[in-house]
Order: C-alpha cells, then sequence, then structure tokens
C-alpha cells in the first residue's frame, strides 16, 4: 500500500506551508473578507459582520477575542476624526478654507492649483478620509470654479476645469499621506507599526517623517501638471471674484465656526504634546468631540446621523482584530516567510526597493485603501523592518 499523505502537506488545508488548522482558519476567513471588499458584492460592514460571525460560530476565536477590535483605541480615533469631519462640513469652514485660499492666492493658474492643494493640506488633519475631503468639501469648490471660467466636462474642460480636477485629486493624496488622521488607512499603519515593530508613531512623529517629503510633493505635482495639462484661460481673475462673493454669501465667521477653530487648535495642540502629557491621540480626540458637542458645534443627532463614522467604526474594529491575530498566532510572520524567500541574498537597498514598488503596484487590485493596508502592510513591514534591523 501507498504511503497515507500527510495532511500537513495538503494545500487544500494549508496554503502556506507550515500553517496550523487554527491559522488557516483565520487566515482563510481574513482574506475571504478582503475579497469581498475588493470585489463589495455587498456593503463593507455586511462583508466584515459575515465574517465576525464566521470567526464565532465557527469556534475559530472566542466571541470576546471576536469583539475585541471595538475596545482599540485607534479604531475608536479613526471614529471620532469622521466626526471631526462632519463638523468641519457642517458649519461651512471647510468651504470658506478653500475659499479664503483661491480669493486671496489665486493670481495665475499656478498658483490657483497652490491654493486648492494648500485647502485640503489645512483640512487634511480632521477630516481622516479623502473621498470625503476630496469629493465632499473640494471638488464642488473646484467645479464652482470651473464653472466660473465656463468650464465644464468636455469640449471646454481645457480651459480650466481638467488642471483643476488633476491637481485635486492628486494634492489630496498627498495632504492624506501627511497626517497620522490624514485618512482611516494611516492609524492602521501606526496601529500596525507598534504591534509589530514596536515603533510609536505619535502623530507629531508621523508629520516630522511626512512633511518634507509631502511639501515637495505639494510643491511639484501643481507645478508638473501645469506642464502636462495647461489650462487655456491664463487670467484667473473670474476665480478671485467667484470666491470673494461666495465668501461675501457666507458672512462673517458664526459663533460655531468659532468654536470650531478653538477646539480643533486645542486638538491640534494635544496631538503634537503627546509625548510630554501622556494622554493617547483617542483621548485627546475624544476630549474634543465632547467640547464640540457642549458647544453645541453639533449636535446628539448630527453624531448619530454621521453614518460614516458608524459604518468605520463597524468595519474597521473587526479588521484591526484579525490582522492583530494573524499577527499574534505567526501567522504573519510565516507568509512574510513564504512570499519573500526570493530575496533572501539581495543587496538590501534593491531589496528594499522592489518591496516599495511591489506594494505600491499591488494597490491596483485594491479599491481601498484600508483594505490594502489591512491585507498587505503587515506582511510588507516585518519584512522591511527585519531587514533594516540586520542592516543597522
Amino acid at each position: 500500500m501507498g504511503r497515507r499523505p500527510d495532511p500537513r502537506r495538503d494545500p487544500l488545508l494549508h496554503p502556506v506551508a507550515g500553517l496550523t488548522p487554527s491559522q488557516a482558519h483565520v487566515f482563510g476567513i481574513f482574506v475571504a473578507t478582503i475579497i469581498a471588499l475588493v470585489a463589495q458584492p455587498v456593503r463593507m460592514g455586511v462583508s466584515v459582520i459575515v465574517a465576525m460571525t464566521l470567526l464565532a460560530v465557527t469556534r475559530t476565536l472566542p466571541p470576546a477575542k471576536v469583539l475585541s477590535g471595538f475596545s482599540n483605541v485607534t479604531v475608536w480615533l479613526v471614529f471620532t476624526a469622521f466626526l471631526f469631519a462632519k463638523a468641519v462640513t457642517a458649519t461651512g469652514f471647510g468651504t470658506r478654507v478653500g475659499y479664503l485660499f483661491i480669493a486671496r492666492f489665486a493670481r495665475t493658474p499656478l498658483r490657483l492649483g497652490y491654493s486648492m492643494a494648500a485647502a485640503d493640506l489645512v483640512l487634511a488633519p480632521f477630516i481622516p478620509s479623502d473621498t470625503a475631503r476630496g469629493g465632499g468639501v473640494i471638488f464642488p469648490i473646484c467645479r464652482s470654479v470651473a464653472l466660473a471660467f465656463g468650464s465644464e466636462p468636455g469640449p471646454t474642460s481645457r480651459r480650466m476645469g481638467a488642471y483643476l480636477v488633476l491637481v485635486s485629486f492628486h494634492t489630496t493624496y498627498v495632504a492624506s499621506a501627511m497626517f497620522l488622521t490624514g485618512m482611516a488607512a494611516n492609524p492602521l499603519i501606526a496601529e500596525f507599526a507598534r504591534k509589530i515593530a514596536h515603533v510609536d508613531l505619535t502623530w507629531g512623529r508621523w508629520l516630522s517623517g511626512s512633511i518634507a517629503p509631502g511639501l515637495v510633493s505639494l510643491t511639484l505635482v501643481p507645478w508638473l501638471l501645469m506642464k502636462m495639462a495647461r489650462p487655456e484661460i491664463l487670467e484667473t481673475a473670474p476665480a478671485r471674484a467667484f470666491a470673494r462673493e461666495a465668501l461675501a454669501g457666507m458672512g462673517p465667521l458664526r459663533g460655531r465656526e468659532r468654536w470650531l477653530i478653538a477646539i480643533l487648535f486645542g486638538v491640534m495642540t494635544g496631538w503634537v504634546t503627546s509625548p510630554w502629557h501622556g494622554i493617547s491621540n483617542t483621548f485627546v480626540a475624544l476630549s474634543g468631540l465632547s467640547a464640540l458637542l457642549l458647544a453645541q458645534v453639533i449636535s446628539w443627532d448630527d453624531l448619530l446621523g454621521e453614518s460614516r463614522a458608524w459604518d468605520a467604526l463597524i468595519w474597521f474594529a473587526p479588521l484591526v482584530m484579525m490582522s492583530e491575530v494573524l499577527n499574534e498566532n505567526g501567522t504573519v510572520k510565516l507568509l512574510s516567510q513564504e512570499l519573500f524567500s526570493a530575496l533572501i541574498g539581495w543587496p538590501w537597498p534593491v531589496a528594499l526597493v522592489v518591496l516599495v514598488a511591489a506594494y505600491c503596484y499591488v494597490h491596483y487590485g485594491f479599491a481601498s485603501m484600508t483594505a490594502h493596508v489591512s491585507a498587505l502592510y503587515p506582511v510588507f513591514w516585518r519584512r522591511r523592518w527585519r531587514r533594516a534591523s540586520r542592516r543597522w
């Protein structure tokens, strides 16, 4: 009789050599969840709730562990930051900032592009969603300014609209990368860095690492786009006039906006000084949210009605939980060894370039930055960190 196959080597049961049944079950549900987040046959929250239920009913994880993501402070930082975004948009402060930059600085098409980028940069720390910020605040301003030039999608787009849309789109991602609270995926990255490499990426530490490349990118992108998609209209007086009219229609700063500015400044100060006072970014943010509610900048009903915040809370927490479990049970370590074994022996600068390029271009397969980070960042980070550790 032939030898019985070793179930530990069965590729159907163990897609990666060395995974135990428990590791394989968690990994399988995690991969299925990521695929659902990319393909989106249903809403993201639905996919993640199904995954949570499967983890519990199949006894892959204890129920308390399945729900442990909701006690993660990073999850609540993202939730709170979405409510800051609600306050910025509900008071009209975000729109005011955009028009202020245009009215003051947009004396050429290039300066108009820089004005749009600067407005996005100012709002980025408090609106943790590139979609909410770019689509909900910056794009309506961009479209209104383009219409002031008679530039609409179609034959007239080259007058000004195409340039403004390109600048707004690309600079939104730069601004998102510059702040820990610039988009939902950033706190998740910081959480992974703390869990895997024991690196504490505070709000100030993140900014100190991103400010130089970020400002260089914000300087170059509008200039390069001016060369590539030069607008046909070079006189920007209509844009400044439109912005001044819009600001006049909004009137002077109202009480709610003044309270908002003061509270946001206090929150920013708390984030920057967190290494000294020891209060976590999350509870600095919750203090700011409490002040917003007490000052009636937003109401309790506004909080309950902010579906994006609750949606993020529901799908973000289980993703963090599953990522933590995969790291704790050693699955991430095994995957990194399996996937990157071909890089062993390469010079570290070459390996680093290959890893960064692969991580960047694999994003084309993901519809969500958070799904991309959840699936790949722990594995790529562990490999880069181990190489850096050996180097130093």
